[in-house]
């Protein structure tokens, strides 16, 4: 039977211990910063129930969703006419009742449903795991992979998008990112800029058009909303706030003479002035929101979903796509029947914040030789001196490692070489004998002769 070549399924990746250092590093970081904001970790099941996620991100994204076909004969019960109908959309529920989560937000809205009883409002959680999407894989885009998601539900409390944005500060700043900007809007200030322009309409149409605006330019942009069914006086009114610039105060200031006629609208900047108070009282060194945060008109993100505030985080000091996003929602649980929950959550890209901290050089000295010590073993005899030391080691907190069979003492030191483990102790029968060991730094070549009694603080 001739041998299958191993491959790795499109849009998946193997990760190397050194890979697996620096995504842990990214990992532990996060935690560590949201657990000092008040969020509690829980992880919900990789698939849920097909129907707990159909429906709940459009056509296009119910296509990517990967379904988990039945066990057993899952065909079975399928009617011959469903079958040669050919119509996978009927097929499907027949034959497939779970799929791999598709994002963290629903099965999130799931767990608050569930445990409505059990938990105490306002709730404030992070998780951080995979989850898959059946894209076509590119540069950046993957068909698993991880989410790093902070929400808080049941408070509509504008403290808490306030310290979404110190969140995002402290984490990013302890990732060893220092150029970055913090991007916000308010849906209501979108709202109100089409209800200024008599298009409320084609509220989604805009936005979709001025978000563009880094890409395509202003004439790009304009082109598009032509296309969409804006005439070229509604541009004459739209472009000046495309193109507001200035500090933050001054275009907002520039907003409530736009949006003067508009009650929503006004309620946006007031909400976006809340915000500013609060990162600025929050701040002990107060340069956040003059060095950091942006009011960007053009952010739109998922207009149809979100209620409120709205961010992106994009890093300026290396090309990439946003490393980070979200905002304000009214009702996440109320696809599951849960009516007027309103919550605020934000997410890390961890991928991307992985390269870009790969460019920068930004990882600390890697720490994957997790082995501090080999033990070197020349024969089976000396084993009954070795393997008590190996132990006594394990119990001081040493990473060590006694080397499996007594292969040649070249290999066992290429071993230790190749996985950086840094001290190499040899234990021969003269050793053994006068109780002095040779303790070798692979680093520098040094050999010194130790006692099995202080070799535990040498190496400490």
């Amino acid at each position: 039977m001739a041998s299958i070549k191993p491959s790795l399924a499109k849009g998946t990746r193997d990760f190397s211990p050194i890979e697996m250092e620096k995504r842990n590093y990214i990992f532990n970081t996060l935690k560590t910063v949201f657990k000092k904001f008040g969020y509690n970790e829980i992880q919900t099941p990789s698939f849920e129930n097909l129907s707990t996620l159909t429906g709940k991100y459009g056509d296009e994204g119910d296509k990517l969703i990967f379904k988990i076909l039945n066990s057993g004969d899952y065909l079975l019960k399928v009617s011959d006419d469903l079958l040669n109908s050919k119509n996978s959309n009927k097929l499907i529920p027949q034959i497939s009742e779970k799929a791999l989560r598709y994002d963290l937000t629903v099965p999130f809205a799931r767990y608050v449903v569930m445990h409505q009883n059990d938990i105490t409002l306002p709730f404030k959680r992070f998780q951080i795991q995979p989850v898959w999407r059946a894209d076509r894989p590119q540069r950046g885009r993957y068909r698993e992979f991880y989410q790093c998601d902070v929400d808080v539900v049941g408070s509509d409390s504008l403290l808490n998008e306030a310290e979404f944005v110190l969140i995002y500060h402290e984490a990013l700043k302890a990732l060893g990112l220092k150029n970055f900007t913090i991007k916000i809007n308010n849906r209501k200030i979108l709202t109100g800029i089409a209800e200024v322009v008599g298009k409320q309409e084609l509220i989604v149409d805009m936005t979709v058009a001025i978000d563009k605006l880094d890409k395509i330019g202003l004439e790009g942009v304009n082109k598009e909303l032509l296309e969409r069914g804006f005439s070229q006086e509604d541009l004459d009114v739209l472009q000046p706030i495309i193109l507001l610039d200035g500090t933050n105060s001054d275009k907002l200031d520039a907003l409530k003479s736009v949006l003067a006629s508009s009650e929503i609208g006004l309620k946006g900047i007031e909400e976006i002035e809340e915000v500013f108070q609060y990162v600025q009282t929050l701040d002990s060194s107060h340069t956040i929101l003059a060095d950091t945060v942006e009011l960007d008109i053009t952010l739109a993100r998922g207009l149809n979903y979100y209620t409120g505030c709205i961010f992106e985080v994009k890093t300026n000091e290396v090309a990439m796509g946003s490393i980070g996003g979200g905002g304000r929602y009214d009702d996440l649980t109320g696809m599951f029947g849960l009516k007027g929950l309103t919550g605020v959550g934000v997410s890390f890209g961890a991928d991307r914040i992985y390269d870009v901290l790969e460019e920068l050089n930004l990882y600390p000295v890697s720490n994957v030789m997790s082995t501090k010590l080999l033990i070197v073993n020349f024969d089976k005899a000396l084993e009954s001196y070795t393997l008590p030391l190996l132990s006594t080691l394990r119990t001081a907190g040493i990473a060590v490692e006694l080397y499996p069979s007594s292969a040649k003492l070249k290999k066992q030191m290429s071993y230790a070489d190749a996985k950086g483990i840094p001290y190499v102790l040899l234990v021969g029968e003269e050793e053994c004998a006068n109780g002095l060991l040779t303790l070798k730094n692979m680093e520098t070549g040094d050999q010194v002769k130790v006692s099995s009694d202080n070799l535990v603080d040498l190496l400490k």
